[in-house]
C-alpha cells in the first residue's frame, strides 16, 4: 500500500542552504541512550565512520562540537547536541499529530483515487499512543484519523462528521466530575460505547526524580516548575479535577498557565529541563527517560450511533479490537491495559445523576 508520511525539514538560512540528515536526529538521541558512538551507529543502522563523519560536518559547520568524544569513555551529548535533540523532540510533538490528520486525509483521497471507493471508518479522537496503533491493524478496512479534543470529537459524530468520536473518563469521583462537561453532547439513547483501552496518568519528572515530587501537593512548592497541557483537552480536565480534590488552587502551580499540546510534548518540555513536572500519560514519560509518580487511571472509549453499531466497519473494528495482535501491542505500552477491547455497552455507567 502506497501512504504518504509528512515530516518537516529542517534547513539553515545560509547561502549553502545546508539541510540537517534526518539521521543526525536518531544519532544525536542513540548518543544520549547509550553513552557510546560505536553502539549509536549500530543502533541507527550506519557505520562508526560514517557516523563519526556526520559528526564532523555538523562541528565544522556549527563551528562548536555536538558530541564529546573521550578515549575509554564513551561520547556525550555537548551542549548545542543537547538543544538540537530537545528541538526536534518538542517540535515532533507538537506537529506531529497535526501532520498525521493531514497525512491521513490525503492518503485517503489518494487511494479512493488509485483503488475505487473503498469502506472508510471515519475517527474523530484526542491523540494517544494507542490511538496511533490503529492504522497498523485495521488491515482492509481504511481509517481516516483526525485528531482533536474530545469536546471537538463528540461535536463531530453528532453532526454526522465522523464514525466514532474517542474521548478519555478517569476512574472515580474525578471521572463523575469530568463527565458532566460531556453531558450536552452524549446521548444515552441513541449513543454507544465502544471499549477502547485504559491508561494510566501523573506526574513526569526528571529522571531520578532529583526534588523528591510525590504528588500534587509538592507543585505547590516554589522551586517547583510545572508545565501544563491546553485548557481544551481531557487531560487537562484530569488535572483540574484531581487538582480540586486535593484542594490545591491552581494559582498555587508555578507555570499552571505555561501550555503544551501533546503527552509527548510535554515529556520533551521536562526532559530538556524547561520544567520539573508535567502531567500526562505514563508511556510519554518512559519513551523520554522521565520518572514517573502514578495519579489516576482513566478509561479510553469510543462512541458511536446505535444505528452504526452493526454495521460491517463497526464489526471489523470490534474484532480487530478484541484481537490478540492488538491487545498485545497495547499492553507494550508502559501505562497502557487492553481491557475489554471491544465490548459495547450503554452510557448510564458515564453520566452520573
Amino acid at each position: 500500500m502506497k501512504k504518504i508520511q509528512i515530516a518537516p525539514v529542517w534547513r539553515f538560512s545560509d547561502e549553502a542552504g545546508n539541510q540537517l540528515d534526518p539521521k543526525l536526529f536518531e544519532l544525536l538521541k542513540a548518543v544520549h541512550r547509550h553513552g557510546k558512538l560505536t553502539l549509536a551507529a549500530d543502533d541507527v543502522s550506519i557505520s562508526y565512520r560514517h557516523a563519526w563523519n556526520m559528526l564532523k560536518r555538523w562541528h565544522e559547520f556549527f563551528g562548536t562540537a555536538l558530541v564529546e568524544l573521550q578515549r575509554g569513555r564513551g561520547a556525550r551529548l555537548l551542549p548545542l547536541g543537547e538543544k538540537l535533540l530537545w528541538a526536534e523532540q518538542r517540535m515532533s510533538a507538537r506537529l506531529g499529530p497535526q501532520l498525521e490528520s493531514l497525512a491521513s486525509e490525503l492518503n485517503l483521497a489518494i487511494q479512493q483515487s488509485l483503488e475505487g471507493i473503498k469502506p472508510v471508518l471515519r475517527l474523530h479522537a484526542s491523540h494517544g499512543y494507542a490511538v496511533e496503533l490503529l492504522p497498523n491493524y485495521l488491515e482492509e478496512l481504511r481509517l481516516d484519523l483526525q485528531y482533536c479534543t474530545p469536546r471537538e470529537a463528540l461535536a463531530a459524530l453528532n453532526r454526522g462528521g465522523c464514525d466514532l468520536a474517542g474521548f478519555h473518563l478517569p476512574r472515580g469521583e474525578v471521572g463523575a466530575a469530568v463527565s458532566r462537561d460531556y453531558r450536552d453532547l452524549l446521548k444515552p439513547r441513541s449513543h454507544r460505547v465502544v471499549r477502547f483501552i485504559t491508561r494510566r496518568q501523573g506526574l513526569m519528572v526528571a529522571a531520578g526524580n532529583p526534588l523528591a515530587v510525590q504528588g500534587l501537593d509538592d507543585l505547590a512548592r516554589r522551586e517547583v516548575r510545572f508545565i501544563n497541557r491546553q485548557a481544551s483537552s481531557g487531560t487537562r480536565a484530569l488535572l483540574d479535577g484531581l487538582l480540586a480534590s486535593v484542594g490545591l488552587p491552581a494559582e498555587k502551580v508555578s507555570g499552571y498557565e505555561l501550555e503544551e499540546y501533546t503527552h509527548s510534548a510535554i515529556a520533551a518540555y521536562v526532559a530538556a529541563g524547561m520544567a520539573d513536572a508535567g502531567f500526562g500519560v505514563e508511556a510519554a514519560a518512559r519513551r523520554f527517560g522521565l520518572a514517573f509518580v502514578p495519579l489516576a487511571l482513566e478509561d479510553y472509549l469510543l462512541i458511536c450511533h446505535r444505528r452504526s453499531l452493526y454495521e460491517s466497519r463497526l464489526e471489523q473494528l470490534r474484532a480487530m479490537l478484541a484481537g490478540q495482535a492488538f491487545q498485545s501491542a497495547v499492553a507494550a505500552l508502559p501505562g497502557y491495559f487492553p481491557d475489554r477491547c471491544g465490548e459495547v455497552g450503554g452510557l448510564e455507567g458515564l453520566l452520573p445523576r
